[in-house]
């Protein structure tokens, strides 16, 4: 626990701090730009870019290496695996505009040739003999240890880029998300948008490829958005939180790597992420998953009360045991099933409104009341008090209807 809170406070020492502050503006870039893909319905083009990249580590490896380089150097090897990268996205592109394929088709045909690309370039990057400890296969599921300070001023200058151009243009990308023949109506180039959604998503799987890799990354660009969605019904509000839960899970999961030195960095900060998106499905307060029983369970005590109002109003024994239960706890019926005062006076009312709402609809029925009738809902909240009396004097007035059978 000592260890984990020196991780939190930037104390577990140097390299800790760089991969926490690299990891947290990589967690933050890719939860804002994913949100676009996200609304967009394109989450799976993350993982075509993901899987482009390969081959252009490996590329750009052996480039380095023939012009007398390292070949490690982290800033050549995001280039090549940039340039990778945008090749795929204008494959998936090409194939989808000029060929019968869907979309999915075209990034499983890409992804696949690509990664395979990539491993075969792996493979001869080990036989050649300045490649038998490039590591690249890092690459794969992210490796911070001996992140270098100018690795770190990449990744967060990258990632802090990516975020600001995200945040500028989002307005467009908004719009071409919910509405792109709307956004065409009004002038806004939707395949240059789609293009720079494209872009943005390309940049933040470059520059996580050193700390959670091509393959994890897809998780880093969809699950903030995910989660996020759970909490808010504004894209605006999306984009933000999304940002938030990227960024504080890159935080907190760069700091239980730290804590534990042989956890990996890359899968701990998506597991945090997992873990967030649980939180979220779980708890959220509208679309959670614990406030939809809530809901329901208190639908069902509405649809039992009145069901059990209506059988006493009418005299009717009444046997279900959750509506029993119901009226009891609400003091409407003693122990022996007979109506209390108050009970009457509320099975009164739930019949007086149901009688209200037979003659709402025949007097109503070339409007759309009848399908607002729902069979709990009050009429007085759907009609004006006016409206309520015309009824009324139909029905004989409001007096108090006499419950048969109560004692």
């Amino acid at each position: 626990m000592n260890n984990f809170l020196a991780a939190l406070t930037l104390g577990a020492g140097y390299n800790s701090a760089l991969v926490a502050i690299g990891a947290t503006c990589l967690g933050v870039a890719a939860g804002v730009g994913g949100t676009f893909l996200f609304l967009r319905k394109r989450a799976l083009v993350s993982d075509a870019v993901a899987h482009s990249t390969l081959p252009g580590v490996g590329l750009a490896f052996i480039i380095m290496v023939m012009l007398g380089g390292e070949g490690r150097s982290l800033a050549g090897l995001l280039l090549g695996s940039a340039a990778s990268a945008f090749v795929g996205l204008l494959a998936v592109s090409w194939i989808t505009e000029r060929t019968r394929l869907a979309e999915d088709a075209a990034i499983g045909a890409v992804l696949s040739v690509f990664f395979g690309v990539g491993v075969v370039l792996l493979t001869v990057i080990q036989t050649m003999s300045s490649g038998r400890q490039a590591g690249l296969e890092s690459f794969l599921l992210g490796s911070t240890a001996g992140m270098l300070f100018s690795d770190a001023v990449v990744i967060a200058v990258g990632g802090a880029a990516t975020a600001l151009a995200t945040v500028l243009m989002r307005r467009p990308m908004t719009i071409v998300a919910f509405d792109p023949d709307y956004a065409r109506s009004i002038g806004i180039d939707v395949p240059r948008i789609d293009l720079l959604m494209m872009a943005l998503v390309m940049a933040v799987t470059v520059i996580g490829l050193k700390i959670v890799g091509l393959i994890l990354i897809v998780a880093m660009l969809i699950i903030p958005p995910v989660a996020a969605r759970f909490w808010t019904d504004r894209s605006s509000n999306v984009i933000w939180i999304a940002g938030l839960i990227g960024g504080s899970s890159g935080f907190v999961g760069s700091a239980i790597s730290a804590s534990a030195p042989a956890l990996p960095t890359g899968p701990i900060v998506v597991l945090v992420c997992a873990a967030i998106f649980f939180v979220s499905l779980l708890a959220a307060p509208d679309r959670g998953v614990l406030a939809a029983v809530l809901r329901h369970r208190a639908f069902q005590r509405r649809v039992h009360r009145r069901q059990g109002l209506l059988a006493l109003s009418r005299g009717e024994p009444i046997h279900d045991v959750m509506t029993l239960r119901v009226l009891s706890g609400e003091g409407l019926i003693r122990a022996d099933g007979v109506a209390t005062e108050t009970g009457r006076s509320a099975a009164a009312r739930a019949a007086r409104d149901e009688r209200r709402w037979d003659v709402a609809r025949s007097l109503y029925q070339d409007t759309s009341l009848p399908g607002r009738y729902d069979g709990l809902t009050a009429i007085d909240t759907v009609l004006t008090r006016d409206e309520i009396a015309a009824i009324d004097r139909e029905i004989g007035g409001p007096a108090a209807l006499d419950i048969k059978g109560a004692s």
